[in-house]
């Protein structure tokens, strides 16, 4: 008799049955088998909760082959994820097989195993035990919220918000989270300040910089120099001083190494250092955990990745200490095992750490996909870290005084003096800050004399928090308390999905739609869309799982608090809720640009006030004058001076040539540069591929020096001007527009190549089927690994695209040439490989003729000859064709069955729900 054993996944059954031997037979899952029906009635509250489970289609078959493999089995062994939701799954599985009375006579047990390796799996059938009804009840109160709050609030959000999708619990407040950060950096406003530094002789000429910090005897704040004549003033100051050293302080500072990686934070240091969504990061440490092949043997290389815990077993910190020994010496390895303690509420959830399951294998002698070698050496790195001694720096900090002025400079400098951890491992930063240790300082004692070399002044702009980036709205969710690392990677997904939210400079900024949703539930359904509350319900869910709380009880709790509040609002009209949303989205849409001067002001007719007004398709502006006055514009702030992300708005310069102040800003279409002030300010976009952060005074300059006069042009003496437009840069001579290649060509182009040019485009040249020039390479990546050909990145016509010998692929969406490594590029060149895709065949499909003849057959009786006369080839039969085809000759189905690629085309996919 055989013994059956349920997974998830093919490629971990095909990996534990190799480890199992005759006597059992290994069959997968796919994820979950059933889930609650998208429909009212599914989880119902006045049956005290019950829930209505429907088995997905393409899960039938499959839980067919583990009914029949189970009858007449010893023993049916359940060995998913060690997790609440691999819990949930045996639970599936059980309950269908019972409902089929699959299991008469068969004994049922559960293991769990944190690695898919030979010992590991065979530890656990030597350790069964039984379904662990606590965090199936976890599970179940979860999906029951979820379900709730998504099937009663969104019909809510569809009557009362017109364009608004859905809401989800979860996902609506960290939706807000990043709303939050939104009207925090609207609300910033910057300040000017400046920092004196100063650069140091010692009495042996040795040279080091020091920072001004006292002035006049007064400690100096951060914006206490607050104009350029105040720092002047400090550096006259500085320059008719006369300093010496005043106090040394050197002392030794310890740091200690990071703990091995929990789920989010190797999805927060995958997205600092590898640049991974937190999706992409999972789904990778998902092929790491279920084995690749190694030698000949699939060997899960990770353990489990969805876990809140940092400790390490024994037997792994023993080999980790191993192998540091011999990849770093004794020196690297402390007296005593480091023991990290776990932060996770729940224990019966908090399990190990992520890490290798064996340290031996060193990244650079395996052979694995590049982005699982990258994940695999971040996670065998922090590892080795996390057991590593503590690297040993040295401090040191000098004062230098002028008695007279009483005035105060500070050097300050670190030298590390045993890298330790340190060797191997840095943790990454979501925000660079102030890096608090400068270089390395000479020898001083106290009263050595020092010459001031150079003073520097340098101005500064105090700067918005930043837009978060996955990294930090991870680390604020955990911190928080919202939601669950498992369920993370989904949220974030869900809030692009639905447009919500979405990605610029792989930072979160709110879209209108999600904005609008996150005021209309933070106005009427408050409570529920806050952190606390959030945070305090996931504490319940764990509370659950522990056997601490019934979850009934839980969903009786809530239920009844917010059926109320939706009841509530159930009689609010739509003109309540638009005129909430106008007061509470005031200052966001209608942001005042001068004093005195109202920022609701209709600018077509002057008279009528401009409100927030709620349409078929969403919500706009409108002028309250209408239909007398039909202005309209999207929602969206009228000031374009929105800050960008991270910069806020930043001051460049003063114009010599005007004495205005140049400052570099962000608005709807992206960051620009502005001369001065006033109604009407000359701006100035940035080019494609030029970055705000390297912009510079000189730079800018140029760019509001446009439009550029070239000269006069021979023929009719009237002027040729060069300028950048929305189609990139160009020469302009009356109503003739010629592109120019690149962005410099716009400030150098002479009159001689600029006449040539309007020539080429008025004759014709450049046009399709008049010598058009073949599109320019915007990037080479490398030669193909298997057939040795280049990759390129290419302009073409409707932009950028890969070519690979007959291969054209377009770039998709949020991919820029700049971004775009070979890594990438091999997998969209295979996608479009694996469609048929070729060089002659375009990638967008092709619109369908014109005009009244478009897509008809030939009229009856005119046969082929007809068809070849219109210029057509004779049409293939189509399915309909067929099937009518079919029917006349009587061999259509006579028992009205569909078929099989009707049945295709309707079947469900099944998927694994993450919790929500």
């Amino acid at each position: 008799m055989m013994n059956i054993v349920v997974v998830e996944s093919p490629a971990k059954a095909k990996t534990i049955n190799k480890y199992l031997g005759r006597d059992y037979e290994v069959l997968a899952s796919y994820g979950h088998i059933r889930d609650l029906p998208s429909k009212d009635g599914s989880v119902k509250p006045d049956a005290d909760f019950s829930m209505v489970w429907e088995t997905d289609p393409k899960a039938q078959k499959r839980l067919s082959e583990i009914a029949a493999a189970v009858k007449g089995a010893r023993k049916l062994i359940l060995a998913t994820d060690p997790d609440r939701e691999g819990e949930a799954i045996s639970w599936h599985v059980l309950e269908a097989l019972r409902a089929r009375r699959a299991l008469k006579d068969v004994a049922v047990e559960r293991v769990t195993f944190n690695a898919i390796t030979k010992q590991a799996v065979l530890d656990a059938m030597a350790r069964p035990r039984e379904l662990d009804t606590p965090l199936v009840n976890a599970y179940l109160a979860r999906r029951a919220l979820d379900y709730l709050v998504g099937f009663t609030l969104s019909p809510v959000l569809w009557r009362k918000l017109p364009g608004a999708r859905s809401a989800g619990r979860v996902q609506s407040v960290a939706l807000r989270l990043i709303c939050d950060r939104e009207m925090e950096i609207e609300k910033f406003r910057s300040e000017e300040y400046w920092t004196v530094d100063v650069d140091l002789l010692g009495p042996r000429r040795e040279a080091f910089t020091a920072r001004l910090v006292t002035l006049d005897g007064r400690k100096l704040k951060k914006l206490d120099i607050g104009s350029r004549d105040a720092a002047e003033h400090a550096a006259a100051v500085i320059r008719a001083g006369r300093f010496a050293v005043t106090g040394v302080d050197a002392k030794p500072v310890g740091r200690n190494p990071p703990p091995p990686f929990t789920t989010s934070t190797l999805q927060q240091e995958a997205a600092r250092k590898l640049g991974f969504s937190a999706n992409r990061t999972m789904q990778v440490a998902q092929k790491l955990y279920e084995g690749v092949d190694i030698g000949g043997e699939t060997v899960g290389l990770i353990t489990y990745m969805r876990t809140d815990g940092v400790q390490m077993a024994d037997e792994a910190i023993q080999a980790v200490r191993r192998t540091i020994e011999g990849e770093f010496g004794a020196a690297y390895v402390p007296a005593a095992p480091r023991r990290y303690a776990t932060k996770a509420k729940n224990a019966q959830e908090a399990h190990e750490a992520i890490r290798p399951t064996d340290p031996q294998r060193l990244p650079g002698k395996l052979r694995l996909e590049e982005d699982m070698r990258r994940l695999y050496e971040l996670i065998w790195k922090r590892t080795m870290a996390a057991q590593m001694e503590a690297a040993r720096l040295e401090r040191t900090t000098i004062d230098i005084e002028d008695g007279h002025t009483r005035t105060g400079l500070r050097a300050v400098g670190s030298v590390v003096l045993f890298n330790g951890f340190l060797a191997v491992y840095e943790e990454g930063r979501d925000d660079k800050g102030d890096d608090e240790d400068g270089g390395r300082l000479p020898k001083l004692s106290i009263g050595d004399a020092t010459a001031v070399s150079e003073v520097k002044p340098e101005q500064h702009h105090t700067e918005p928090p930043p837009r978060y980036s996955e990294a930090s709205l991870v680390k604020a969710m955990e911190e928080l308390g919202i939601g669950r690392p498992s369920t993370y990677a989904s949220i974030l997904e869900v809030l692009r999905a639905r447009n919500y939210v979405r990605m610029d400079k792989n930072r979160f900024i709110p879209e209108d739609r999600g904005r609008l949703v996150t005021t209309f539930l933070e106005r009427y359904f408050s409570r529920y869309v806050e952190y606390e509350f959030t945070a305090n319900m996931e504490a319940d869910l764990d509370k659950v799982s522990a056997n601490n709380l019934n979850y009934l009880d839980l969903l009786r709790k809530f239920w009844e608090d917010f059926n109320a509040a939706v009841s509530d609002i159930s009689e609010l009209k739509i003109g309540d809720v638009r005129e909430a949303l106008d007061e509470a989205l005031g200052p966001h849409i209608f942001p005042e640009k001068q004093p005195g001067v109202d920022p609701r002001a209709c600018p077509t007719c002057g008279q009528g006030r401009l409100s927030l007004r709620l349409g078929r398709y969403g919500a706009f502006i409108g002028c309250s004058n209408y239909p007398e006055c039909k202005f309209t514009r999207q929602l969206a702030p009228a000031d374009e001076t929105a800050r960008e992300s991270g910069a806020g708005e930043r001051g460049l310069g003063t114009d010599p040539a005007t004495g205005q102040i140049v400052s570099l800003r962000s608005g709807r279409f992206g960051p620009y540069v502005q001369l001065g002030e006033g109604e009407t300010p000359k701006r100035a976009s940035l080019p494609k591929g030029w970055k705000a952060e390297d912009l510079d005074l000189p730079a800018a300059l140029r760019l509001l020096s446009l439009p550029r006069l070239v000269g006069l042009h021979p023929e009719d003496g009237e002027q040729i001007l060069a300028n950048i437009g929305r189609y990139g840069p160009y020469v302009q001579h009356g109503k003739t527009y010629a592109n120019l290649p690149g962005i410099e060509d716009v400030f150098e182009v002479g009159l001689n190549r600029a006449v040539t040019v309007l020539a080429d485009k008025k004759s014709g040249f450049g046009r399709k089927g008049a010598g058009r020039a073949g599109p320019s390479v915007l990037k080479e990546l490398g030669a193909h690994p298997r057939t040795g050909e280049p990759i390129r990145v290419l302009n073409g016509r409707y932009g950028p695209y890969i070519k690979h010998g007959d291969v054209n692929a377009t770039l998709p969406r949020g991919v820029t040439p700049e971004s775009l490594e070979i890594e990438r590029a091999l997998e969209i060149i295979a996608e479009r490989e694996a469609t048929g895709g070729r060089a002659g065949k375009s990638a967008r499909p092709k619109a369908p003729a014109k005009g009244p003849a478009a897509g008809r057959a030939p009229a009856k009786g005119a046969g082929k000859g007809a068809a070849e006369a219109a210029g057509k080839a004779p049409k293939k039969a189509t399915g309909k064709t067929t099937a009518k085809a079919a029917g006349r000759t009587g061999s259509k189905s006579q028992t009205g069955a569909a078929s099989p690629a009707r049945k295709a085309r309707t079947s469900k996919p099944a998927a694994r729900k993450a919790d929500a």
